[in-house]
């Protein structure tokens, strides 16, 4: 019995120290923008250690996007030179294994 509880603790411990917060993103300002301009996502764990890389996504192509600012709770970009439309905003994790679309939504002009 004593032996299942230390082997549980200690999963339990391994298991928390994988653990990689996911970076999630619930607004943009402004949500709209043109080439040049700097917006400002905000939401949590945006910080260098959760997050690498922004993109722009249209669903079909990805833009990377030049970060200025990084904080856990805001990520400030440029917008790329990309064609007007609907983009959602696309998050890579710090250690690079995920890619997630976030629910927010940018229009670029």
């Amino acid at each position: 019995m004593k032996n299942w509880l230390v082997a549980g603790l200690v999963a339990a411990a391994v298991s928390l120290l994988a653990f990689q917060a996911m970076p999630r993103c619930t607004s943009l300002e402004p949500d709209t923008g043109k080439k040049g301009d700097t917006i400002s996502a905000k939401g949590e764990f945006l910080d260098k250690k959760n997050l690498s890389e922004v993109y722009l996504t249209d669903g079909s192509k990805d833009f990377a996007v030049k970060i200025s600012e990084q904080s856990d709770t805001e990520v400030k970009f440029t917008v790329p030179a990309i064609k007007p439309g609907r983009y959602h905003l696309a998050t890579l994790t710090a250690k690079k294994d995920s890619m997630i679309e976030q629910p927010v939504v940018l229009t670029v002009e």
